[in-house]
């Protein structure tokens, strides 16, 4: 087989996986009358009280067992309004096969202590299967009162304050048209699930909010993100261990740190990543563009598969970088091994001299990389270089700038 079918056969084999995935999502849809067709529970009919000032948490939790216990269609509608919630779970299995629609028009806000959660969610969707979270309502973690209690940056065993939505072990689901601002962890947190869409949603916390990643996506397959703004002080968008068939497209990112795959390797035994999709993205003014970032001195494990095309870049620091010394410095090098990666039209304007920066480990090369149409420049046109490192890069194809950059260690 030659090196185009291979890359063909790569690229092919990640969207058919994706493909046969996403066609289960049309049990997800959801008609203009469908709070006519359903059985309503309002919060309000559970004891919520809108006010800054009164905590309706188990109200809501009411509200949902009843919907979830409910053999049938339901909604659990939260009117406009502002409702202030500790910790939240919504806890299934649930009774009925069709999904529950979670219909937020009004405004969440947290209770701003942080001794008021135990878990890793604000809110949490736990062993859901059918779920259609949407609305256009607001979920505002309070993060600014919090922020202070994070030390990531300088504790490197540090506990993450909760995400705003923290979704375990659920399947079947879809979150549209919901706006997240100013999350105390991440703003949303998905593992250990499957078949999961989200879009149009808008993620908004300041450039310097601590840890406060758009969404971060582990241990889960066939989840698809398109069609959203996501404006944060880390990743806009993280895509952790255990990661299989993941679709991103048309995400516009900045502030924020990117795209990353990683960090990866971090805690023994991690679960491989692959079969990833970026498309069709514009990052603005972040620090990285597309990033792939591992550990030194990890377990072996290995991130394959992974396809980005047809990126715009807009003064971003790091456009395309792999970087496998990420976080804690060790002379022992990263066991996380990188292969079949496809960087094609990637374009735009770069805030540094180094718009591609290929750092890969010495333990485990990365292997069968390529590029085709690469096209980034300095804003006053400087000359752009390549630096590389224990890299294999099978093919350069059309436009390169900058120029390849070949690796000492595997050339």
């Amino acid at each position: 087989m030659n090196r185009v079918h291979m890359i063909i056969g790569s690229k092919m084999e990640i969207a058919v996986g994706i493909f046969m995935a996403l066609i289960f999502f049309s049990a997800l849809t959801i008609s203009s009358n469908a709070l006519d067709e359903s059985k309503i529970f309002n919060v309000l009919n559970y004891g919520a009280k809108p006010g800054k000032n009164q905590e309706s948490t188990m109200a809501f939790v009411r509200a949902w067992n009843a919907a979830c216990n409910f053999n049938g269609k339901a909604v659990v509608l939260i009117p406009r309004g502002v409702y202030t919630l500790g910790e939240t779970v919504f806890q299934g299995p649930c009774k009925s096969e069709i999904p529950i629609t979670v219909q937020l028009q009004g405004t969440l806000h947290a209770v701003a202590d942080v001794s008021a959660y135990s878990g890793k969610g604000w809110i949490s969707f736990d062993e859901v299967s059918g779920l259609i979270f949407t609305g256009g309502g607001v979920i505002d973690g309070r993060g600014p009162s919090l922020w202070k209690y994070n030390d990531c940056d300088t504790n490197p065993n540090c506990v993450h304050l909760p995400a705003s939505i923290y979704m375990t072990k659920v399947n079947n689901a879809k979150i549209k048209a919901i706006n997240l601002i100013n999350s105390m962890g991440f703003h949303m947190h998905i593992t250990n699930s499957y078949l999961i869409r989200l879009h149009t949603l808008t993620i908004t916390a300041p450039e310097d909010s601590p840890n406060t990643d758009g969404m971060h996506i582990s241990k889960s397959n066939a989840i698809r993100v398109s069609r959203s703004v996501i404006k944060t002080g880390d990743d806009c968008i993280s895509v952790g261990q255990g990661s299989t068939n993941v679709s991103i497209n048309k995400i516009t990112c900045g502030p924020g740190h990117g795209i990353s795959v990683g960090s990866l390797g971090k805690v023994p035994n991690e679960l491989d990543v692959k079969g990833l999709i970026v498309k069709n993205c514009t990052l603005l003014g972040t620090t990285n563009g597309i990033r792939i970032k591992t550990y030194p001195a990890s377990d072996i494990s290995r991130a394959s598969g992974m396809h980005f095309e047809d990126i715009i870049m807009e003064s971003v620091k790091n456009p395309v970088i792999i970087d496998q010394n990420y976080g804690l410095k060790s002379t022992k090098p990263s066991m996380v091994k990188i292969s079949d990666v496809i960087y094609q039209n990637i374009r735009g304007t770069t805030i540094s001299p180094v718009a591609v920066n290929l750092m890969c480990s010495s333990g485990v090369p990365c292997q069968n990389v390529h590029f085709n149409n690469i096209n980034l420049h300095l804003k006053d046109e400087t000359r752009v270089t390549a630096a590389c490192a224990n890299v294999r890069v099978l093919g350069y194809s059309g436009l390169q700038i900058p120029p390849p950059c070949i690796s000492a260690a595997t050339a």
